[in-house]
């Protein structure tokens, strides 16, 4: 008797693979760090064995929750992330030893930023263990849009929010800093696919057709105008040139994702050109950024953290100078905004390459799980966060190597950060749990023994 084609074919667990990818991302993690200590030091860092533990004690966790409660996941996302994570871990601990040689008192980031990957596994466990199926999200679709709403109102407020670097997007809770713009943007995603589930037969309609490209219809328009000013607002208020940017181009893509409409996207991309303009010619900080990018050598504007961050790049050439042997305090906040012109400085544009690599593989697994989800709304989730990563990415090292003017949102899982690294983690997790969800073999239903269920199932 053939084969029931639904069970032909089905996915292997893979978790072997992980655990082997999982040991390399190890020894890239605290193979680095060990050589930020050789480098400045002369030797190993006499807390490399409780350092290290640490980081396998953590990794572990987060591999044994994948084998127990999402054992068809992608064998490839967590390594990934731990490789990242370790190596931004060993970038941050050479900054605090570089500012312990200029200054009496060192830095404590490395340590801060292993407590928050320690609560960022943490979170990572808790979304697998709790959320054993991506689709019931979908039922709190307008609850997160507004929670989403709500968050990205909280630094406005005059008790609460802080104002750092020119940027309002911080809120106090007692002695600590969060940026609610980071837990804002896994929401949207949800909202976002929510929404468009419900609504892209009405917004895949096709209206007028110009330059041979079918425009969405007005009466259609509510949803990108309405993404429009909110994005405009937290750029006017919150003077956040990378949030803007990174929320409306997340709705624009998933719109696109759902639609698979381009007149979407040139509706969109006309909308940013617009509003991108309003913006230099209106918000000071806005034409400071564009004109430190246009001229950073330049007086007008203060450009010192971009020629800093270029001469370091240019200083560490092909290869790098090495770990522990270049100077990346001359570059303003290298272990957060500018933590890739530092990796630059010391392991040169190989190094920068390999980092850039490492997060294609990120988005690269995000789409590939997009595509073979079984459900409408876990593909859009799937694509979007996937898309969250690409733009973040792109903004940040586009901005540190002078390609787009300099924005300012952290590195994902390698800049000094809490709120940032949490949130990632968060967003790991819910692509391990739609990934182990679309891979998991169908059941088999052919056999005799099913044969009454089965016709029960068909005339249901």
């Amino acid at each position: 008797m053939p084969a029931d084609p639904r069970t032909a074919f089905a996915h292997r667990r893979r978790r072997g693979a992980e655990l082997f990818l999982l040991l390399l991302a190890l020894a890239v993690g605290i193979g680095a760090y060990a050589a930020v200590g050789l480098g400045v030091e002369g030797t190993t860092p006499t807390d490399i064995i409780g350092y290290g533990g640490w980081l396998v004690l953590l990794v572990v966790a987060a591999h044994v929750t994948v084998r127990f409660t999402a054992p068809y996941a992608d064998p490839v996302l967590l390594p990934v992330v731990a490789a990242l994570n370790g190596l931004g871990l060993a970038m941050i601990h050479r900054i605090d030893l570089a500012e312990l040689e200029q200054n009496t008192e060192a830095n404590t980031f490395a340590r801060d930023q292993l407590i928050w990957m320690t609560l960022g596994v943490l979170v990572f466990v808790a979304v697998l263990v709790l959320l054993r199926d991506h689709r019931r999200l979908q039922a709190f679709t307008y609850t997160s849009g507004l929670a989403a709403v709500v968050l990205l109102l909280l630094p406005l407020l005059p008790v609460i929010g802080r104002e750092i670097n020119g940027a309002r997007i911080w809120i106090n809770i007692g002695p600590m800093s969060f940026q609610p713009g980071e837990v804002a943007k896994v929401l949207l995603v949800v909202f976002f696919a929510g929404y468009l589930v419900l609504h892209r037969d009405a917004l895949a309609l096709a209206g007028r057709r110009v330059l041979g490209i079918d425009l969405p219809r007005g009466r259609d328009l509510g949803p990108i105008l309405g993404m429009w000013l909110v994005s405009l607002g937290i750029l006017v208020f919150q003077r956040d040139l990378g949030s803007s940017l990174l929320f409306f181009g997340l709705f624009l893509v998933m719109l696109y994702v759902a639609t698979e409409r381009p007149g979407w996207l040139l509706l969109g991309g006309t909308l940013f050109a617009v509003g991108a303009y309003f913006a230099y010619l209106v918000m000071p900080h806005v034409k400071a950024r564009v004109g430190a990018w246009i001229d950073p050598f330049g007086t007008e504007y203060d450009s010192y953290q971009i020629v800093q961050g270029m001469y370091g790049q240019a200083w560490g050439g092909l290869v790098g100078r090495g770990l522990g042997q270049g100077d990346p305090t001359l570059i303003p906040f290298s272990y957060s905004d500018f933590i890739v012109a530092a990796i630059g400085e010391e392991l040169g544009l190989t190094g920068v390459m390999a980092v850039i690599l490492l997060y294609g593989l990120i988005v690269e697994r995000g789409l590939r799980t997009a595509l073979v989800a079984r459900d409408a709304f876990g593909k859009l989730v799937a694509a979007g966060l996937a898309v969250v990563f690409a733009l973040q990415v792109f903004v940040v090292i586009g901005g540190v190597t002078k390609l787009i003017p300099l924005t300012g949102l952290t590195t994902p899982f390698m800049s000094y950060g809490g709120s940032s690294l949490i949130a990632n983690w968060a967003i790991i997790a819910l692509l391990l749990r739609i990934s182990d969800q679309a891979r998991r073999p169908l059941p088999d239903l052919s056999g005799p023994a099913d044969d009454d269920a089965t016709a029960v199932v068909m005339i249901r």
